[in-house]
């Protein structure tokens, strides 16, 4: 009878043990991946604020009656494609952020280029409006980059969580998946070819 008690005391403690390391496992991962989900809020954001000064910029550059149309096309296009190009926070694949960095990718690429040809009008130059608009564009880009950063830093803590053993096994049976990071573009590594036109 003795011995019997014993063992369910020991299969009792122990139920309770592995019960409880599974909910603490499950509440902390809930807390991880909510904060990475914040964290990938706070990017989208970012964005945003950068393409509502895109739609300033654009609306200043258009004043400058001879500027180039197509450039403004391109940005146009470009800011257009990013702003429908969004992402679920419950669905951060890899897929998802690929197709989502390719079109802020092609707007940053449009803006850089409009940037470029900019430098041919003077009065756009010298316009107090455009001025402000562009440096409110180069605070939002390192706002963008900080964003980035602490997104990642926030999927590693959750990432590290729901992968390392034994809560691999709990992940799982639970649901939690690996999420994406945000990458850079691929050849970013390599310093872009400047080409100034003296013409």
């Amino acid at each position: 009878m003795k011995k019997g008690l014993i063992a369910l005391i020991v299969i009792v403690v122990l139920g309770l043990g592995l019960y409880n390391w599974a909910v603490g496992f499950n509440n902390t991962a809930v807390e991880y991946e909510a904060n990475a989900k914040t964290a990938w809020s706070n990017v989208e954001s970012a964005y945003q604020r950068r393409n509502d000064l895109i739609g300033n910029l654009v609306k200043t550059v258009q004043g400058a009656a001879d500027f180039e149309r197509g450039t403004l096309t391109d940005v146009i296009e470009a800011r257009s494609k990013a702003t429908s190009t969004n992402i679920d926070a419950n669905n951060l694949t890899p897929e998802a952020m690929a197709k989502f960095q390719q079109a802020q990718s092609g707007l940053t690429g449009a803006l850089s280029k409009l940037m470029v040809v900019v430098e041919r009008y003077p009065e756009l130059k010298a316009n107090q409006n455009f001025l402000e608009l562009q440096a409110q564009l180069e605070g939002t880009e390192n706002r963008i980059n900080v964003e980035r950063n602490r997104f990642n830093e926030q999927v590693n803590i959750y990432d590290i969580h729901t992968t390392k053993f034994p809560g691999k096994l709990l992940a799982g049976m639970f649901g939690f998946k690996e999420m994406a990071r945000y990458q850079s573009d691929a050849g970013s590594e390599n310093a872009p070819d400047v080409e100034f036109d003296f013409n």
